[in-house]
């Protein structure tokens, strides 16, 4: 598990409004009915952002991080796995994640950020990104070689497996921001990831944070305040970069 009831996202530097949140249920293509956290910044823009959690799904770190990412000036949606084994209501931290995340494909969550993406283009995004943790950074690494037209994907401390099953399909460009002390995943793998995505001459940026543990994007941590800091510039320039 990355973050608990307890953690809360680092905000952007100088944010900016949130013009309105709240929770709201999608559906997927497939039928799915799930979970989702909408927030819309204050200011015009035509950035939009799929929110992909850890393995327990929508849980209080990512409805408020939705917030900070609108304070940023995206258009804002996170996502919840489990509509389909566990339907759509809110969940506390005694959730039993561990009987749903096997159920949970690539297949699924494709079509899950499909109805998310559409859902931003009626919000007024035209450029959209994902941005993922733990869990949902590997699947939003591995949205880069789908059809739904993602300018970009960012993923924090992801599974690198995920991408790599897809290296010759990407077709977005990938930002990768990695913790250089993760237990979870060893800093070579996602070196070899970085190698090959080369060697397929696809677009992407990987950034190591040295020393930095497993889901240390977190205000909580204050001796990480300087990566988050760092990290969320990287996220400025990579979408703006993009968008357009």
């Amino acid at each position: 598990m990355c973050h608990t009831d307890d953690s809360r996202a680092p905000g952007p530097p100088d944010p900016g409004s949130v013009a309105s949140h709240g929770p709201l249920v999608l559906e997927a293509a497939d039928g799915n009915r799930f979970a989702a956290y909408r927030a819309t910044p204050g200011s015009d823009g035509d950035r939009g952002i799929v929110i992909l959690p850890d393995i327990r799904g929508l849980h209080p770190f990512y409805t408020d991080l939705a917030q900070r990412f609108a304070e940023a000036g995206f258009h804002s949606i996170a996502i919840d796995y489990f509509g389909r084994s566990a339907g759509v209501s809110e969940r506390d931290e005694s959730f039993e994640w561990q009987e749903h995340i096997p159920l949970v494909t690539p297949e699924h969550v494709r079509s899950d950020v499909g109805a998310a993406t559409e859902a931003l283009r009626e919000d007024g995004a035209t450029s959209i990104f994902t941005v993922g943790f733990c869990f949902g950074g590997g699947h939003s690494w591995r949205l880069a070689a789908t059809e739904l037209n993602l300018a970009g994907v960012i993923g924090f401390y992801g599974r690198p497996a995920l991408l790599q099953e897809v290296v010759d399909h990407v077709r977005s460009p990938l930002l990768m921001l990695i913790a250089g002390a993760d237990k979870a995943t060893p800093l070579a793998t996602f070196q070899e990831v970085d190698r090959e995505l080369t060697r397929a001459g696809k677009e992407h940026e990987m950034h190591v944070y040295e020393g930095a543990p497993h889901s240390f994007f977190d205000r909580s941590f204050g001796e990480w305040k300087d990566a988050c800091n760092d990290a969320w510039h990287r996220i400025a320039e990579f979408t703006e970069r993009l968008s357009g």
